[in-house]
């Protein structure tokens, strides 16, 4: 036995089948993105969505890890629920079995031609949708391949008195060797981080004819409890909610495979009724023709299983997970925006989905330090003024860690592959984040202006305080109007922004021209004629800021 070249074979099928599923997601999510974007942004609280969500959004990027590594990214964040999450990730657990019908395909003697096919668009073509297309093909070639080599590698094993005697105690045909190959194939799963690879190496195995079908359903059921860590391990360091999502997971597929082996004898029969062809029927060259669909089949059914079985019970997992991970002195914890993941596992589709979703929330953020400012622009004397004051300088100190946060986490993204509507959306993503954190900056700076001039003792008389109030009141609209629009995903027209402009622009220059011809005809103080000037400039400030977010967002840049 030449255990040299069956390594050297098994390793480098391997590689060849993990790189054709990476360029086989880059693929498909290149194509979908705006699927993906859609189908994400349609969750609702609604169970039977989220699992439609979940099950849709894996099957293109063709990784439950991306997928449940997502999920728990956005529980981190505060866009969605637990129980959202939970259903999401349930979905995703059928989701991934699109990839054993897909290696159940019969056309590995053809994965030469898929490459061939596939290679010319991918590199010669200038044609995103193409070149996508070719990967796609390219791609699929490369699993085959793989596949293929790997099949051909654990060929020699199936006559190897050493190797024969070692799965005897895996057969699966008593309660403690069915533990055990399940065993196997979660610890395999867990090495290799990689369910889809794992299900790769035990379809060749199984088509080799090295192993029988009960064999590999079991160790299938394993793989799926070794699937789970990619979440937990995304939990750690998340918030509670994250971690109660990564924990819903593991107790979702622990407790599924529980139930399956009691019944996994009728399971295994029920399989081979209604798939045609005897899963170990051997053809004379030592290969099993039928015993890939049977895999697949057990792969998908465990789970469609699983989910109907728990789907109701959803409330009930979410009070175990709740236990599980409790609130740490029941302080609600803060919600942040985490690349979870790596960027050769990241889907950009998904990241720009969450990176928009936090810019809402900034948005919202920015609306509340607007109403503060004005609050204490009325009447920084008032009872509950100074505590307003502090309301505004905290936020900021808030949107400067969001804005930090955005810049880590977009521009990781940048660094994975995407197509060029995808790196464009980061950069205006990027640009509007840079954008609402300067609002933050001019509502601090407004208010303490306010503060500066009130703590001299100073006021404004009231014509100057009203048509400034009436000024912070026109900048305010104007931003409400621009983040209601992006939020909506609607645009803002350019007529609008220029009407708006010059309508400001006037107001602010009556409100310094009536001020000048007030203090000379009243003699003013002129410390307030140096706040009038400031706290005009800073709203002026606030309105081209606003401004400069919607021309980011539509693409239309008005004229100055």
């Amino acid at each position: 036995m030449d255990w040299f070249t069956i390594g050297y074979k098994v390793l480098g099928g391997l590689g060849i089948f993990f790189f054709g599923m990476k360029l086989l997601s880059e693929g498909l999510q290149s194509i979908s993105s705006r699927v993906i974007r859609k189908v994400i942004n349609s969750l609702t609280t609604n169970r039977f969505m989220a699992v439609i969500v979940g099950m849709v959004v894996t099957m293109i990027v063709q990784s439950s890890s991306v997928s449940t590594v997502m999920t728990v990214g956005f529980v981190n964040a505060g866009l969605m629920s637990l129980k959202q999450a939970i259903g999401v990730i349930f979905g995703a657990n059928i989701g991934t079995t699109i990839t054993g019908w897909v290696i159940a395909i019969k056309v590995t003697k053809y994965a030469l031609l898929f490459i061939g096919l596939g290679i010319i668009p991918m590199i010669f073509t200038k044609n995103e949708t193409f070149s996508a297309w070719g990967k796609v093909l390219f791609a699929i070639g490369l699993v085959f391949l793989g596949l293929s080599t790997m099949s051909g590698a654990f060929k020699p094993l199936r006559t190897y008195p050493e190797f024969i005697s070692f799965l005897s105690y895996f057969d699966s045909k008593t309660y403690l060797s069915l533990l055990g190959t399940i065993g196997i194939g979660c610890l395999l799963t867990c090495i290799v981080q990689s369910s889809s690879a794992m299900l790769g190496i035990t379809i060749a195995l199984a088509m080799a004819g090295t192993i029988e079908f009960t064999t590999a359903a079991a160790l299938v059921m394993g793989e799926n409890i070794g699937t789970t860590i990619t979440a937990v391990l995304a939990g750690i360091g998340a918030n509670t909610n994250a971690r109660r999502a990564s924990y819903a997971h593991a107790i979702f597929n622990v407790c599924g495979v529980i139930v399956m082996t009691f019944i996994f004898a009728w399971y295994v029969d029920f399989i081979e009724k209604i798939i045609p062809g005897a899963a170990d029927l051997t053809n004379p060259d030592g290969s099993k023709p039928h015993i890939a669909w049977h895999i697949s089949a057990s792969h998908t059914i465990f789970n469609v299983a699983n989910v109907l079985i728990f789907l109701p019970l959803m409330d009930i997992i979410v009070k175990i997970v709740t236990k599980l991970a409790p609130d740490t002195d029941n302080l609600k914890q803060p919600k942040h925006l985490s690349f979870l993941g790596t960027k050769e596992t990241i889907s950009p589709a998904i990241a720009i989905v969450q990176a928009r979703q936090e810019l809402e929330k900034f948005s919202g953020l920015i609306s509340k330090m607007l109403v503060w400012s004005r609050e204490y622009i009325q009447a920084p004397e008032a009872k509950g003024a100074e505590k307003t004051r502090k309301k505004v300088l905290k936020y900021e100190t808030i949107t400067d860690s969001i804005h930090q946060e955005m810049i880590t986490f977009l521009a990781t993204i940048m660094t994975a592959q995407m197509n060029s509507e995808e790196a464009q959306k980061i950069e205006k993503f990027l640009k509007i984040s840079d954008e609402l954190e300067s609002l933050g900056d001019y509502c601090q700076k407004l208010v303490q202006k306010v503060k500066w001039l009130h703590d001299k003792n100073e006021f404004f008389d009231k014509e100057t305080h009203d048509s400034i109030l009436k000024l912070n009141d026109e900048a305010t609209i104007f931003y409400e109007s621009i983040k209601d629009n992006f939020i909506a995903g609607g645009e803002t027209k350019a007529a609008f922004i220029k009407t708006s402009k010059k309508a400001f622009d006037e107001n602010a220059r009556a409100v310094r021209t009536s001020y000048l011809k007030r203090v000379r005809e009243l003699n003013l103080p002129p410390l307030i004629s140096l706040s009038v000037a400031d706290v005009v400039a800073e709203l002026g400030r606030i309105f081209s800021h606003s401004r400069n977010i919607a021309e980011l967002d539509t693409g239309i840049y008005s004229e100055d």
